[in-house]
């Protein structure tokens, strides 16, 4: 058995445990015994707007449930990445997680549009289609994996660091040792765009970058900076090459077991606590960028023309993946963007 696969063994049994423990203690009274858990993991630390929007999440559901449903909070993948968490829902031993839309590809093929680069322009477009019909259409597939999805909340642009030179344009990246997320389609749109993409673990990243492994990466602001990768990356571009999401997961079964009026205090408080968080990590992405310039990184600004020559330049090998997911699918995503941007 392999160390990923042992570790996920591990905490699924610890998950199990803590389940058990807080059914043991809520025998105690009348009171306590309606008293149902929601264990919530996620990979950031507790400094990201992610965390501090769980918060509110917590805060919301304890309130309007008066006591009867209770949050407790597990961050900086204390309960594993977000595969295993996302699989720890489905087994209906965690109830919550709010993974990138990355991961879920990997159960639905249909969020790998997500990965597309260039596809959102900015934030309120997102927004618009991510609240809208096109985006519900979405998280409609999500209980065919034992999944419900209650609100989108945000990651945020990806920009590009490294420590070799400036980038400004697409022949700026030639060559570049770039750790990417382990996706094929970003394995082979940086491949297209000439630099030299490496997937890797994240856990492995600042290692790998400090000790020279690979120049850059590529990540949004807020993880740039939290992460303290100005220790070890000189240069930043704001490339904006993906907006990713972040979904809010509940387990289908624990959902379930829920009331209809438990079921309306997670939901609501899900999108509520989705919109502080959205306002929060674009507050953050400003102050971070600002504090990343302070600790020595030199900022580079994109043209809009370069962007329009890297989306150009990838559009091409988009067409397979467009197969995979389905033509009238990512058709109309891009027709919701579209009518998004109309006046």
């Amino acid at each position: 058995m392999g160390v990923m696969r042992k570790k996920s063994v591990l905490v699924i049994l610890f998950l199990v445990l803590i389940t058990l423990t807080s059914c043991k203690q809520a025998s105690g009274s009348a009171v306590e015994e309606t008293e149902k858990t929601i264990l919530a993991g996620i990979g950031y630390n507790n400094q990201h707007s992610q965390y501090k929007g769980l918060e509110r999440f917590k805060e919301i559901v304890e309130k309007k449930s008066k006591g009867a449903l209770n949050v407790k909070i597990f961050h900086s993948g204390q309960l594993g990445d977000d595969r295993s968490m996302i699989e720890s829902l489905q087994l209906g031993v965690l109830q919550v997680t709010i993974p990138s839309t990355a991961p879920l590809a990997n159960f639905i093929s249909e969020f790998l549009i997500f990965d597309y680069p260039f596809l959102f322009p900015n934030e309120e477009v997102a927004d618009e289609v991510l609240d809208g019909e096109m985006g519900k259409r979405l998280l409609d597939l999500l209980p065919q994996q034992n999944l419900i999805g209650l609100a989108y909340w945000e990651n945020g642009f990806r920009d590009l660091t490294n420590s070799t030179r400036p980038v400004s344009s697409m022949q700026d990246l030639k060559g570049l040792k770039v750790r990417i997320m382990e996706s094929e389609l970003h394995l082979s749109a940086f491949r297209k765009l000439g630099a030299n993409p490496t997937p890797m673990a994240f856990g492995e990243l600042f290692t790998a970058m400090q000790q020279g492994t690979v120049d850059g990466q590529e990540n949004p602001i807020s993880t740039i900076y939290l992460e303290g990768f100005y220790e070890v990356q000189k240069y930043i571009s704001n490339t904006h090459h993906v907006y990713t999401p972040f979904i809010f997961l509940m387990s289908k079964p624990f959902y379930e077991s829920l009331n209809e009026k438990e079921q309306k205090v997670v939901s609501e408080a899900a999108r509520e606590a989705g919109k502080y968080q959205r306002k929060l990590n674009r507050k953050d992405t400003e102050n971070y960028l600002q504090k990343l310039k302070d600790n020595g990184m030199e900022y580079t600004e994109i043209t809009e023309s370069s962007r329009k020559e890297m989306k150009k330049t990838i559009e091409p090998l988009l067409e397979q993946y467009t197969k995979e997911i389905g033509t009238d699918m990512v058709s109309d995503v891009y027709n919701a963007i579209e009518n998004a941007q109309s006046p």
